[in-house]
């Protein structure tokens, strides 16, 4: 069993374990661009 009192150095890769692609500054866009069509649509209708 591990004991509680040791510590543990991960780096900052092992730590997220996971990747980080860069792709939710995109999303935010896309998705920001099309409420505001939307809005307009639904406005203008």
């Amino acid at each position: 069993m591990a004991d509680p009192d040791d510590t543990v150095h991960l780096s900052t890769t092992e730590a997220r374990a996971g990747a980080t692609p860069g792709m939710t500054r995109y999303i935010l866009g896309v998705s920001l661009v099309l409420v505001i069509v939307i809005f307009a649509f639904l406005i203008i209708r």
